[in-house]
C-alpha cells in the first residue's frame, strides 16, 4: 500500500495579510520558511497536513482551469480535533474573525460538526468523533 509523508491543500486566497489574520485568530500558525509575499503554509498538524494559502493570480499558474470564484464549491475541508467544545471553539472564532455560517451543528451523538466559510469562501468542516456506535 502506498503511503503519503504529508499532505498540502492549495487553495487560492485574495489578500494575504487579512487570511494571515484570520487563521492567527484561530490559533493556528504558519510555516514562514514556505511563506512570502505569494503565499502563506498554514500549519494543521505540524509534519503531516498544511495548507497551502496562495494569492489568486499565483494560484493560477498551478492550473489550466478556471479558479472557483466563491460563488460554487469545489473542494470541502474537513479537519478532525479531539473535542466537541473544540470544535464550537474553532467555529465560534472562525465567525467572530470573519468566517460565515453556511450550514448549521450536527450532533449525532457519537458524532458532533459543525461548518464554517473562511474569509475566502473557502468550506470548512470541523468534527469530534467518539466511539462508533455499534452495529
Amino acid at each position: 500500500m502506498q503511503e503519503i509523508k504529508s499532505i498540502y491543500v492549495n487553495l487560492p486566497v485574495k489578500d494575504l495579510e487579512k487570511t494571515r489574520a484570520f487563521w492567527e485568530g484561530l490559533g493556528f500558525g504558519f510555516n514562514d520558511q514556505f511563506s512570502d509575499e505569494k503565499a502563506l503554509c498554514l500549519i494543521l498538524q505540524e509534519g503531516i497536513i498544511y495548507s497551502m494559502l496562495l494569492q489568486e493570480s499565483f494560484f493560477k499558474t498551478f492550473t489550466d482551469r478556471e479558479v472557483a470564484d466563491g460563488r460554487s464549491t469545489q473542494v470541502l475541508v474537513a479537519i478532525q480535533v479531539e473535542s466537541k467544545e473544540k470544535v464550537v471553539e474553532m467555529v465560534t472564532k472562525a465567525l467572530a474573525s470573519g468566517g460565515k455560517r453556511y450550514k448549521e451543528a450536527v450532533d449525532h451523538g457519537w458524532m458532533y460538526y459543525d461548518s464554517f466559510a473562511d474569509i475566502d469562501g473557502h468550506q470548512w468542516e470541523v468534527m469530534h468523533m467518539g466511539d462508533l456506535p455499534a452495529q
